[in-house]
């Protein structure tokens, strides 16, 4: 089962998605639909089918994220996290070769997108590094073996 929290930027994200999916591109889509159904056939009315089939993807996501967010928890920034990897937190980690991974611990509807150094907090690395301090050494489960990992540093993104 996927973990319900979420990091107040991730949210609003979301949240902006479904606004913008219902207000904006959906009311477009829709004008669409109608003018090209107005044309007579629509078995052969390539406009009428692709943006039908756009307006079915439309309402599958938005009824998704209507489901999804109010399930959500938000997870802000607090102070006794500091010097310590929880939810939210940047990390740098490096391994024995001194190959380094930096990365930030999010909720699994993060890390998809444009978000390339997130990792889920499900992820058997998060897991790992889960209430570890820097200097600590890591030991991850992978599918090639356990790895080592030693964390250079621990950052967080305060909210305003």
């Amino acid at each position: 089962m996927k973990t319900k929290l979420i990091t107040r930027e991730g949210y609003t994200k979301l949240k902006q998605e479904h606004d913008y999916l219902w207000h904006t591109k959906r009311p477009e889509i829709t004008k669409i639909v109608t003018w090209a159904a107005s044309l007579g056939d629509r078995s052969e009315n390539a406009d009428y089918t692709f943006n039908k089939r756009v307006l079915r993807q439309i309402d599958r996501r938005v009824r998704f994220l209507r489901k999804l967010l109010p399930e959500l928890t938000i997870v802000d920034y607090h102070p006794q996290q500091d010097g310590k990897v929880f939810f939210g937190a940047h990390v740098e980690i490096e391994n024995e070769a001194g190959e380094t991974m930096a990365f930030r611990i999010v909720g699994p509807e993060e890390i998809y997108g444009d978000a390339k150094d997130y990792i889920s907090i499900d992820s058997p690395m998060a897991r790992a590094l889960l209430k570890k301090e820097i200097d600590d050494n890591v030991t991850v489960k992978t599918p090639e073996g356990e790895k080592e990992w030693f964390i250079n540093k621990i950052t967080y993104q305060k909210s305003t």
